[in-house]
């Protein structure tokens, strides 16, 4: 565990709504990193994916970056511009 882990499981432990407000925005940043992940692989740039959605690049950009209550649909659409289908699990 590096010296960032280590700090992060502290802070959780003294403060709940840290912990909370943690696991909530690295949800949203994960999500954030599939989606540009996704596109890479699937060999687009944000311009392509902008041009599919008939949106600006730097919608696309705040998708991947600022991936905060992003409707279904969104996902959905974004998915299907690059290729691919979206599955969702709960667990």
């Amino acid at each position: 565990m590096d010296d960032l882990d280590k700090y992060i499981k502290k802070r959780k432990k003294k403060s709940p709504e840290f912990s909370r407000n943690f696991d909530k925005g690295y949800k949203q940043f994960k999500i954030g990193v599939l989606l540009k992940q996704a596109r890479l692989e699937a060999g687009y740039t944000q311009e392509e994916v902008a041009r599919q959605l008939q949106t600006q690049k730097s919608a696309i950009s705040r998708i991947e970056n600022h991936a905060e209550d992003i409707r279904l649909s969104t996902l959905i659409n974004y998915a299907s511009a690059i290729g691919k289908h979206l599955h969702l699990e709960l667990s």
